[in-house]
């Protein structure tokens, strides 16, 4: 028989392990990211206060973020991948030449308009007229933006001040090859971007890795019974793999610098390239990074090109650096250059003379570049043919770490790969990213445009961060023809496709809010009239799944309604048959 203080212990027992369950259960703002995540949801949304002009109707509005590395926002990288992953494969193996946009005539009513403005604008300058000269440069950058976010017009549009803009003085260096580069075929270049048929019906296409050299041994995995230079035996798994033999003798100033000027070199690869096939190669690329924390090239190029051609421009393609020298900083520690407020520029701690400038730095015509940035010896090359799943399984690959960040390589890591990257980094932070990095100051040179707020030697280009490791451009590269529409433009092709079948299926397409009617606000973080988080992110699920819903019931009726017209036809056939 159980007593009333039993029956008491009893229970705080069993509230006691509720509460520690309780405890170690998921709190519900990680169980609503975690479903957001799985809807393919942005966890991550950029909080907007939509009002609508018309009714005075006001509601906070998620907008995705967007981000493109899967360690921010998996969702928004994952739909970044998938956009990235049909442009490609839209363009590899086109077999008629891709659109060129023509300007409608909104674009070029604008640009009419934007002629006639620059035309007052001048007026105003020859009779000095402040006041209208003012009213122009505000009209011309309203008529800028509407050209480029509502016309999606790039590139760089002539400003008011041009003609009247000081010309900088140009030196003129010397455009013959170095000697130690092999010579290249150059021929005119004929506009068309499509390779050659063969056989009546093969379009092949090429699939090309490009790699930097060798800065010193690293520990390779044993194959073919050939053992590592450390004479040891590494396994594919083993910790040690892409680190250096022998760090004394590691090359890190050279990969430091070889990394920062990576793009430029991939930019003479493809102009050399086009030069020596004599047509515009268009290509499909993608930055990665080795074991060895160094970048290679992954290309997916449009047309057959002989190997041995490739191979050819890649060992003479090579990119001079023609900045003023940097082998050793001359500064640092404490002993740092100082802001000297009555010269207006940065000098030197001890005699407070100013430092030389950067086009003061730069070397004469007769003397040699800074540096020289090479390709290595290693050049991969496939040839690929279209709607197989050979080129498939290469778009899988080209693609597969697009939402990944060059340091994220080695980020989960052994210490080994952990010191070799501190060891690159460490270099990175005294070598100059552009010739406005505030590391030229440990050089003993002003950089351009020097200011009083720079800090010596601490630069905030993404180039020094761990998460770039001097690979600060994009990732992605692709040429202008590659399928002549922009990747905003694929994506809205998506969109398309969706409203395309909805319609077919006879359902309701959601309209998009137009943007004369709403104003759109940032939302204060003192705002009381926000929900939480949580909330917003399980209506965005409930929005997201309600889609797929419709998505999935438009795909069965069309699908359905397309059988019912083939057994149809089919029945015609068969009737007109007998």
């Amino acid at each position: 028989m159980t007593s009333a203080n039993d029956g008491e212990s009893l229970a705080g027992m069993e509230s006691a392990g509720t509460a520690a369950r309780r405890m170690k259960g998921p709190r519900g703002w990680e169980i609503a990211r975690a479903t957001a995540e799985a809807e393919d949801v942005c966890i991550r949304p950029l909080l907007k206060r939509r009002t609508n002009l018309d009714t005075g109707a006001s509601e906070v509005v998620p907008i995705a973020c967007g981000s493109r590395l899967s360690s921010v926002c998996p969702p928004c990288a994952r739909r970044y991948a998938r956009i990235v992953r049909g442009q490609c494969r839209e363009g590899w193996h086109l077999t008629e030449e891709p659109a060129e946009p023509e300007p409608d005539a909104d674009t070029v009513w604008l640009m009419k308009f934007r002629a006639d403005l620059m035309e007052q604008g001048r007026e105003a300058q020859r009779n000095g007229d402040a006041d209208a000269l003012e009213d122009v440069r505000e009209a011309l950058a309203d008529v800028d933006q509407q050209l480029r976010q509502d016309n999606g017009v790039r590139g760089k549009l002539p400003a008011l001040d041009e003609p009247d803009a000081p010309a900088k003085p140009r030196q003129v260096r010397s455009t013959r090859r170095r000697q130690d580069s092999p010579d290249l075929p150059r021929k005119p270049v004929e506009q068309r971007t499509i390779g050659r048929e063969f056989a009546g019906r093969y379009r092949p296409s090429m699939f090309t890795t490009l790699t930097l050299p060798s800065y010193g041994q690293v520990h390779t995995p044993t194959r073919g019974g050939r053992r590592c230079s450390c004479g040891r035996n590494h396994r594919p798994e083993s910790p040690v793999l892409g680190t250096p033999v022998d760090v004394a003798s590691y090359d890190y100033r050279r990969e430091a610098r070889d990394l920062i000027h990576f793009s430029a070199l991939a930019d003479r690869f493809w102009q050399n390239l086009r030069r020596a096939v004599g047509w515009n190669v268009q290509y499909f690329a993608v930055v990665e990074s080795q074991r060895r924390l160094a970048p290679h090239l992954h290309a997916a190029i449009r047309g057959s090109i002989p190997r041995a051609l490739i191979k050819q421009v890649a060992a003479a393609t090579y990119h001079q650096v023609w900045w003023p020298p940097h082998d050793e900083p001359v500064y640092g520690g404490t002993r740092l250059p100082v802001w000297v407020p009555e010269r207006s520029a940065w000098c030197d701690p001890d005699t407070r003379e100013p430092l030389p400038t950067f086009e003061e730095s730069l070397p004469g015509a007769d003397e040699e570049p800074a540096h020289v940035v090479r390709f290595g010896d290693q050049v991969d090359i496939r040839g690929v043919l279209g709607g197989g799943e050979e080129a498939h399984r290469h778009v899988n690959y080209l693609t597969k770490y697009v939402t990944k960040a060059i340091g994220e390589t080695y980020a989960d890591a052994t210490e080994a790969h952990r010191d070799h990257a501190d060891r690159l980094l460490v270099e990175l932070a005294v070598t100059p990213c552009s010739p406005r990095c505030p590391v030229w100051l440990l050089h003993g040179i002003q950089p351009k445009s020097a200011h009083s707020r720079m800090n010596p030697g601490l630069c905030k280009g993404n180039a020094h961060k761990r998460a770039t490791l001097g690979v600060a451009g994009r990732r992605v590269l692709v040429s202008r023809k590659w399928t002549g529409k922009t990747r905003a433009e694929h994506a809205q092709d998506r969109r398309d496709h969706v409203h395309a079948m909805l319609s077919a299926a006879g359902l309701p397409v959601a309209s998009t809010t137009s943007a004369g009617r709403y104003v759109w606000e940032p939302v204060s973080p003192t705002d009381p009239g926000v929900p939480s988080r949580s909330y917003l992110l399980l209506q965005a699920v409930a929005e997201r799944r309600r889609w797929k819903a419709e998505f999935e019931q438009a795909r069965l009726i069309v699908a359905a309604r397309d059988a019912t017209c083939a057994g149809g036809r089919a029945g015609e056939d068969g009737g007109s048959n007998a």
